[in-house]
């Protein structure tokens, strides 16, 4: 099996690390990840500038692409051009803080899974929940086991279809199959003054994780499932289209004066 590693803390994170050495014993990896952190960019793209793929040595000994681009871009430079051929498996992480509910749209490491399944490639994302002093261990463990299962033609990731996984610091107590929650962020901007008395924000935030609208307030959340120290495995699927809405939409249209 080969594995294509990404991340967006950066070639040279320790959760990156951890995870390649969790890995290797089951298959081949490359890594392919940003030479700086890039971490809350999303699934941008670069078009206006050459990406310059370099080759580095990591804190093992091994070597890796460090790469002046997103996560997106690593993948997709990794799949289109770095890698011998195409990988059986994208893996993004183990990222350094949880990535949960609605906070997977501006997750550069969930945008590298979904850069690997628009590529038609299972892929994985992988987070710690802990930002401070985060144990990878318990994630990394993890990880080994479940790429094992995610191989192409066994059905666990249909197309178009990513798993995201989010992993307490501590013993888990377990694992549970999840979903997204609604996650709104209070206090958000801090103000501050420069030393030129010019004012300027600083984005901050206090979470707070709800069901989403519509949807029953019940105990399958990913926060919910973190909060009580269990393992959240979540599949996301990148088709945004809201198919309950279509048929009220047509109708809508057809009303519409000529």
């Amino acid at each position: 099996m080969l594995i294509l590693l990404s991340n967006d803390d950066g070639i040279h994170a320790a959760g990156l690390l951890a995870l390649k050495q969790a890995l290797e014993p089951h298959a081949e990896v490359y890594v392919v990840a940003p030479e700086q952190e890039k971490s809350g960019t999303g699934h941008g793209i670069t078009t206006h500038k050459p990406l310059r793929p370099k080759k580095v040595a990591l804190a093992d000994g091994s070597t890796g692409w460090s790469v002046n681009g997103t996560p997106a871009d690593c993948v997709k430079l990794g799949i289109g051009a770095l890698l011998p051929k195409a990988p059986d498996l994208v893996f993004s992480g183990i990222n350094r803080g949880a990535n949960l509910g609605t906070d997977v749209l501006y997750s550069g490491t969930v945008s590298a899974a979904i850069e690997g399944v628009i590529n038609g490639i299972p892929s994985m994302a992988i987070s710690v929940t802990e930002y401070e002093n985060p144990d990878f261990r318990y994630a990394a463990g993890f990880a080994a086991k479940i790429a094992k299962t995610l191989l192409p033609g066994d059905g666990a990731a249909p197309e178009c279809t990513l798993i995201n996984i989010n992993v307490p610091s501590e013993p888990p107590q377990g694992v549970k199959v999840t979903r997204l929650s609604s996650r709104r962020y209070f206090n958000v901007f801090q103000q501050r003054t420069d030393p030129r008395g010019g004012i300027y924000y600083w984005m901050v935030g206090e979470p707070q994780d709800s069901a989403p609208q519509n949807s029953p307030a019940d105990a399958d959340l990913d926060a919910e499932a973190i909060k009580n120290k269990y393992i959240s495995v979540t599949p996301l699927h990148f088709d945004l289209t809201a198919y309950h809405l279509i048929p009220r939409l047509t109708g809508l249209l057809r009303r519409l004066p000529d």
